[in-house]
């Protein structure tokens, strides 16, 4: 801040006043604001009221640059393999007693500790920052406005700013990509146009008005350089499928069902056991296509049985005998169609064929 100062014309006994120029808020007091104190003196001579004097102090109030951004929200972003426009949110606020612009930066982490007690292992593609140009909250593809700035935020004020990001296929489960958000504040005034950069006065105070940095440190950039970051990050919620193929011989010409054996003419059953790891994002959809080998003749009697039960051991698929549905067969191949296979669930697709 600085002051001037008008010196007392007398002496005697002082009677205080103080004038605010502009009401405080939680920035602090608007920076350029002029404070003006005025003292006044009042005296005596001789037992009678004399004309008083007064002195006036005005000071003019510093720019105090700081700002905070921080995450929407207290969890990851669940995303799953494949997907695009994901979306992590963040609240950019001007903590600063002026107008500012923001210049935005997105970017990712290799490797460390991610937003949320988890360790960054791949990365987003297609990353971009969109204004939460309607201000309800939710990013809305074609609304929002891709933006590398935010123009003219008032002191006290602030933005809601999204990252958005693609995520590759491919990725196994409980993957994680960290992204820091970086706000840096720049001069405002011309709307529409991104602000040059801010500038720290050097030195002793002025008696115009300073520019203090006083800003804290963020997730990766330091306090007191006009800048301020803030970490998010997408996991991936994805199925983890293991397919088990085995097979039994059901019965054959000679033995019957009594200890049969694979010979030419005997009934083998086939057990497909889908199963989806505990943990993992439910699997929806699921087809499952086995072609015919040609020395072997498809049990229409027999079907194609979908939705049972398996036991796994020494990884071999046993299948339940109850197992329910209906499966296709079509240009010599199986075709069993299973709705959903949740974490930890296994489902099974059985049909059975001849031996030529």
């Amino acid at each position: 801040m600085t002051y001037r100062s008008k010196l007392l014309g007398a002496a005697g006994v002082f009677a205080l006043a103080v004038l605010g120029a502009n009401p405080a808020h939680a920035a602090g007091t608007t920076a350029g604001s002029t404070i003006v104190n005025t003292v006044s003196v009042a005296f005596q001579v001789g037992g009678i009221n004399q004309t008083g004097t007064t002195a006036s102090d005005t000071l003019t109030v510093d720019r105090s640059i700081s700002l905070t951004v921080a995450e929407v929200g207290t969890t990851t972003t669940t995303v799953t393999p494949g997907s695009v426009n994901q979306v992590t949110a963040f609240t950019v606020t001007n903590t600063s007693n002026a107008p500012l612009d923001f210049l935005l930066a997105a970017a990712q982490q290799t490797g460390g500790a991610g937003a949320h007690s988890n360790t960054d292992t791949f990365n987003v593609s297609n990353v971009r920052i969109f204004r939460d140009t309607n201000g309800n909250g939710n990013f809305d593809l074609g609304t929002d406005v891709q933006s590398t700035f935010l123009d003219e935020i008032a002191a006290d004020g602030s933005a809601t700013v999204f990252v958005v990001s693609d995520v590759a296929l491919g990725l196994a489960n409980n993957s994680v990509a960290a992204v820091t958000l970086t706000a840096t504040g720049r001069e405002a005034g011309v709307a529409g146009t991104q602000g040059a950069a801010l500038t720290q006065t050097a030195g002793a105070n002025t008696s115009g008005m300073d520019t203090v940095f006083a800003d804290a440190a963020g997730a990766t950039d330091a306090a007191r350089d006009a800048a301020f970051s803030a970490k998010d990050d997408y996991t991936v919620s994805a199925a983890t499928l293991t397919a088990i193929k085995s097979s039994r011989v059901v019965s054959d010409p000679l033995n019957g069902t009594t200890n049969p054996k694979m010979i030419p003419g005997a009934t083998i059953q086939y057990c497909i056991a889908i199963s989806n790891a505990s943990g993992s994002a439910a699997a929806t959809s699921i087809t499952v296509n086995d072609p015919i080998p040609a020395n072997l003749i498809y049990d229409t009697t027999f079907g194609v049985r979908t939705n049972g039960t398996a036991t796994i051991a020494s990884g071999v698929a046993t299948c339940a005998t109850d197992t329910t549905g209906t499966g296709t067969m079509a240009s010599n191949t199986v075709t069993g169609t299973l709705a959903s296979v949740a974490g930890g669930e296994t489902r099974t697709v059985v049909f059975q064929a001849t031996i030529q």
